[in-house]
């Protein structure tokens, strides 16, 4: 069998049991991983890889920070340990910023997969590690030396037994190591689990390797993505966004070139290298790009290798999107998550209809640190937060949903059971979502206090306070965030804080814009998001020119449907008003 004379029909049985192979690695990971950041958040990826390196499937879930930054990095594992230095068990691992994913706290886990005394494929997961030492994961560090350990690829497990030494020193230098190295043993089974099968696999279909089915598979998915690219008219495309920064605001400016059947994003005119960790790699640059791309030209196409090959991503080295050593890198997802969403502003010239509006974008963290009493150990804890997507052009956006970090928030009684705080609140924030024909999807109201007096502080990686997601074609803003403490005071985003016994704390994350005139939008559909308690009457007047009117008791308890109306007329006079 080789590359040409799969068919298609053999093709796609292979393609499909490559995928249920990759997605019951990703099912170990998360069933014996000891963090909630993996288990319940899923910041994780999966992924299946050739012997040359070229990532062939993906599992099912996997943030693009996480999945496209491995599959551009394990070629660093290659260089240090080509196959031929590799013996069955021998497990590698990094977090080095600069070859994986862009933080230390993101493990990136590479395992050989043997037959016949030959490396005949790689199993590769990348995971948020709970903790990693250096100061509380947060954007103050001024160089990626005091964010934490930093390990060089190396191995992990040799020969099939752990590299005590290591695990020692991580051990020795993280807030929860019995966390941080569960997680690591969790990785390593699971991509056991998936050479298990993938043996299986090539035992079934008398293969000796990957490499044609790789061939086939990648050149294909190449082939669909130029195919897709072509279909877009040369140009020239440019757009801009701001993140509010650490302390000041940070410029993300990007040009778009589409050149019959490549596309090249460049970042020139971004701003320069930040002194704070909020910097990001070219690494995690580009695998926030190529995602822009492939999910927005070419959706259905596999992800694998030959889906970037179409893809090339620039940026001046020193920029804030191109950082060079030693600047701190650890909150690099706050700026990194904005990049689909100027991506996307730039295509919408050429692909009006298809591109959402602005978007949440990054993932709200804070990180919780502190301990209930000199008798208990001190516990840190990574509470996941989403904002809402940004409408589209036939939908309405989805509301509290990560994008574009896939990512999903941990449920309050997950939190609660697990760390010593309680989220007195959780709930969707009414009149959050911008205002459009499409409504933005809607943030989240929520309130954190600590269930003890000992002492806590807490890091909030949070933005869009200050610049919140926009509307496309006249919709809406998209309401900002809030962080705020007891109501009153507004901390350092990105800073670690210290909290009095009894702090109330508001993380609000942002809601979706809006797409299209707000006063167009069909009036039973605000009728729809008045009775859901997704916008107020108050809202629907003032930002769509609907006139709604309760008629039910003003003492009830439960207000039903029907306890709502449209004042027709008091709508079209609101809505004559706006056209005047």
């Amino acid at each position: 069998m080789t590359a040409r004379t799969i068919d298609p029909i053999t093709l796609e049985v292979l393609w499909n049991r490559l995928l249920s192979v990759v997605n019951e690695q990703q099912v170990a990971l998360m069933r014996t991983a000891f963090s909630t950041v993996v288990r319940e958040t899923q910041d994780l990826a999966c992924g299946v890889f050739d012997g040359r390196g070229r990532m062939i499937a993906q599992s099912l879930t996997g943030t693009p920070g996480h999945i496209n930054a491995m599959a551009t990095g394990v070629k660093h594992f290659l260089s240090v340990f080509p196959p031929e230095t590799l013996a069955p068990g021998d497990v590698m691992i990094t977090n080095d910023p600069w070859m994986t994913s862009g933080q230390i706290n993101d493990m990136t886990v590479v395992s050989p997969v043997f037959k016949k005394g030959k490396v005949v494929a790689y199993f590769a997961s990348t995971c948020h590690a709970p903790d990693i030492g250096g100061r509380l994961f947060s954007g103050e560090a001024r160089e990626v030396f005091e964010e934490g350990l930093r390990v060089p690829i190396m191995k992990l497990f040799i020969a099939g037994e752990p590299n005590e030494p290591l695990m020692q020193i991580i051990r020795a230098n993280v807030r929860t190591p019995d966390e941080t190295i569960g997680d690591l043993y969790a990785q390593m089974s699971s991509n056991a689990v998936g050479a298990h099968s993938l043996l299986a696999f090539l035992d079934e279909f008398d293969m000796d390797d990957v490499e044609d089915l790789s061939d086939a598979i990648i050149t294909r998915s190449e082939r669909a993505m130029r195919d897709a690219i072509r279909q877009l008219p040369n140009g020239v495309y440019t757009n801009e966004s701001w993140s509010d920064g650490f302390d000041e605001p940070i410029l993300v400016r990007c040009t778009v070139t589409v050149r019959d059947e490549d596309i090249d994003i460049d970042f020139d005119g971004s701003s320069p290298q930040s002194k704070w960790g909020i910097n990001v790699v070219l690494n995690y640059t580009h695998a926030y790009s190529s995602f822009a791309i492939k999910t927005t030209v070419s959706p259905d196409v596999p992800h694998n290798h030959g889906a970037f090959l179409p893809v090339h991503v620039t940026a001046p080295a020193g920029s804030i999107l191109n950082c060079q050593e030693p600047a701190a890198v650890a909150s690099r997802h706050i700026i990194g998550h904005f990049l689909p969403g100027v991506i996307l502003g730039a295509l919408q010239q050429v692909m009006p209809g298809e591109i959402i509006a602005g978007s949440a974008d990054p993932i709200w963290i804070s990180v919780w640190h502190g301990r209930e009493n000199p008798g208990k150990d001190p516990f840190t804890f990574n509470l996941f937060q989403c904002g809402g997507m940004g409408a589209r052009a036939t939908k309405d956006g989805l509301s509290a949903t990560g994008f574009p970090s896939g990512v999903a928030g941990v449920p309050a009684e997950v939190v609660e059971s697990l760390a010593p705080i309680i989220q007195t609140k959780r709930e969707l924030k009414p009149d959050s979502g911008g205002p459009g024909a499409r409504r933005g999807g809607l943030g989240q109201y929520s309130e954190v206090i600590a269930g003890y007096d000992g002492p806590l502080a807490v890091s909030a990686l949070v933005d869009r306070i200050d610049h919140p997601a926009s509307g496309v074609l006249g919709g809406g803003a998209g309401a900002p965030g809030v962080y705020l403490v007891d109501d009153a005071i507004r901390p350092q985003a990105k800073a670690q804080i210290p909290l009095k016994s009894g702090a109330r704390v508001r993380l609000d994350p942002p809601g979706g814009g809006g797409y299209g005139d707000p006063f167009t939008r069909n009036p039973d559909l605000v009728l729809r998001d008045v009775v859901f308690g997704y916008v107020t009457i108050a809202g629907a007047a003032r930002d769509y020119g609907v006139a709604v009117d309760y008629i039910g008791r003003p003492d009830a308890l439960v207000r039903m449907p029907t306890d709502y109306r449209i004042d027709a007329a008091a709508t079209s006079s609101l809505r004559a008003a706006r056209r005047g």
